[in-house]
C-alpha cells in the first residue's frame, strides 16, 4: 500500500511537471525574442513592400509617365532588391562572426536612417541610391531573426516560432498600404524610419543566442565561411535548393502583384486596380497562409510536405489569376489574397534554410537565402520584360511563372527533411 501511495505522488508530481514544461514552452513562443524578430521583419516588409505601393505617384512626382512607370519601376524595384543581395552576403557573414543579436541591431538602423533619407529626395538617381542603401539595411532582418528564434526555441516548438515571426512580419504589408494611402508618399518613408528607430529601443533587452555564444567560446571555429558553401558539392546543392524553393513566391510578388494596375487592364478587369490594394490583399492572404503553413506543419510534423502542398496552390492561385476573364476589382483582389495564402509557405521555407545548416554558418545562410530569393526579381522581372515583348504581358508572365515553378519543384524533391532535427552542431570545413 506505501508503494503504491508512494507511485501515485511520484505520477502526479512528474506529470504537473510535464505541464509545466509545456506551459513554459507556450510562453517561450511569446518570449522576447520572437515578438522583437518578428517586429523586425513587420519593418522589413513594410519597407519591401511600400514601393510597390508609392510607384506610380512617386515616379508621377518626376514626371514621369505611361510605359516610364514601368521601366522605371523595374529599375529602383531592381536597385532596392540587389541592395538586399549584398546586404544578405554582408549581415549573414557578420551573423556567424560577430552574432545574431548585433546584427538586428546595425541592420536596422541603416534601414531606418535611409528610409528618412528617402523622404527628402529630390532626383530619382538620389532614389535609386537610396532604395539600395535601405535594401542593403532590410537584408539583415529576416534571417538574424529566424536564427535567433530558431536557435532559442526548443526543437518541438521553433516552427510556431518562425511561424510567429512570418505572421505578425506580413502585416507590415497591412499598414504600409494604409500609411501611403493617408500621407503623401514622402512621409510614408519618413514613417518607415522612425519605427525602424523605435524598434532599437524595444531590442535593448533580448539576449543573444546561447548556440552562438557556445560557439564564440571555441577556439579554431571558422565562422560565416560563406566560400565553404561553394566548395563542397553536398553543401552547395543544399543551399541552391533552399533558395530555388522560394522562388514562385517572388515571381508572384515581383511580377504579378507589383505591376497588378497593368495585368488588369490586360485580363479586362472592369474597372481600375491599386497596387496598394493588391498588395495589401496579397500580404493580408500571407498572414493567413503563414499561420496555416506553420500550424500543419507542427501537426504533420512535415516541413516538405506543407511546401508541396503550398508550392500546388501557388500554381492553382497563378491560373485563376489568367484565367479569371472580365471581373470586378473585388474579385481580382480576392484573387490576389489567394495567391498571398499559397505564397504562405514563407515561413517555413527561411526555416528549412536554416535548419539545413550547422551554427557556424547558420546566420550566413538564413539570412542570404530570402533575400537571394529576393535577389531573384532582378533576373524574373529581366526575363519577364524580355518574354513581355515578346508574346505579351500575359503569356510572358506565364513563360517566366513556369520557369520558376519548375526549379521550386525540383529543388523540393532533393532537399531533406528537417523537422525533427537538432541544430546544436557544426559544418566541417576540410
Amino acid at each position: 500500500m506505501e508503494y503504491y501511495l508512494l507511485r501515485q505522488v511520484h505520477q502526479t508530481v512528474m506529470e504537473g511537471f510535464v505541464q509545466h514544461k509545456e506551459f513554459a514552452s507556450v510562453r517561450d513562443i511569446f518570449s522576447l525574442p520572437v515578438i522583437v524578430a518578428a517586429l523586425g521583419y513587420f519593418v522589413d516588409i513594410y519597407d519591401l513592400v511600400l514601393f510597390s505601393i508609392v510607384r506610380v505617384p512617386s515616379l508621377k512626382s518626376f514626371g514621369l509617365a505611361g510605359r516610364e512607370l514601368i521601366d522605371y519601376g523595374v529599375y529602383l524595384l531592381n536597385m532596392q532588391m540587389v541592395g538586399m543581395l549584398v546586404g544578405g552576403i554582408l549581415w549573414g557573414w557578420l551573423g556567424d562572426k560577430k552574432g545574431r543579436l548585433k546584427i538586428m541591431f546595425a541592420s536596422i538602423l541603416l534601414y531606418s536612417l535611409a528610409n528618412i533619407a528617402n523622404g527628402f529626395v529630390s532626383s530619382l538617381p538620389a532614389y535609386a541610391v537610396l532604395r539600395f542603401i535601405a535594401g542593403v539595411g532590410l537584408a539583415g532582418e529576416l534571417g538574424a531573426g529566424i536564427t535567433l528564434v530558431s536557435e532559442v526555441l526548443h526543437t518541438k516548438i521553433r516552427g510556431y516560432g518562425t511561424m510567429l515571426v512570418a505572421s505578425i512580419g506580413v502585416s507590415g504589408a497591412i499598414l504600409a498600404n494604409v500609411v501611403a494611402n493617408t500621407y503623401e508618399w514622402h512621409n510614408a518613408f519618413f514613417i518607415g524610419g522612425c519605427l525602424g528607430l523605435l524598434l532599437l529601443v524595444a531590442r535593448v533587452k533580448v539576449a543573444e543566442s546561447g548556440m552562438f555564444e557556445a560557439m564564440e567560446a571555441k577556439s579554431g571555429l571558422s565562422r560565416g565561411n560563406m566560400f565553404a558553401l561553394f566548395t563542397d558539392r553536398n553543401r552547395f546543392f543544399r543551399y541552391i535548393n533552399s533558395i530555388m524553393i522560394g522562388v514562385p513566391i517572388w515571381f508572384v510578388v515581383g511580377v504579378l502583384i507589383t505591376f497588378s494596375p497593368e495585368f488588369s487592364v490586360e485580363l479586362g478587369i472592369t474597372g481600375p486596380v491599386s497596387a496598394g490594394n493588391a498588395v495589401m490583399y496579397c500580404y493580408l492572404g500571407l498572414v493567413f497562409g503563414d499561420l496555416s503553413s506553420g500550424l500543419l506543419s507542427q501537426l504533420l510534423q512535415s516541413r516538405k510536405k506543407v511546401i508541396l502542398l503550398f508550392m500546388l496552390l501557388t500554381v492553382g492561385a497563378v491560373a485563376l489569376y489568367f484565367l479569371q476573364g472580365r471581373q470586378s476589382p473585388q474579385f481580382f483582389y480576392l484573387v490576389c489574397a489567394f495567391l498571398g495564402f499559397a505564397g504562405g509557405y514563407w515561413a517555413i521555407f527561411v526555416t528549412v534554410a536554416a535548419e539545413q545548416f550547422g551554427t557556424n554558418l547558420r546566420a550566413t545562410v538564413a539570412t542570404t537565402v530570402p533575400n537571394l530569393v529576393r535577389g531573384m526579381v532582378v533576373p524574373i522581372t529581366m526575363l519577364f520584360q524580355f518574354f513581355r515583348g515578346m508574346f505579351g504581358m500575359e503569356s510572358g508572365a506565364l513563360v517566366v511563372g513556369g520557369l520558376c515553378a519548375a526549379a521550386a519543384f525540383l529543388s523540393l524533391s532533393a532537399l531533406e527533411e528537417t523537422f525533427h532535427k537538432d541544430l546544436d552542431y557544426y559544418e566541417e570545413f576540410l
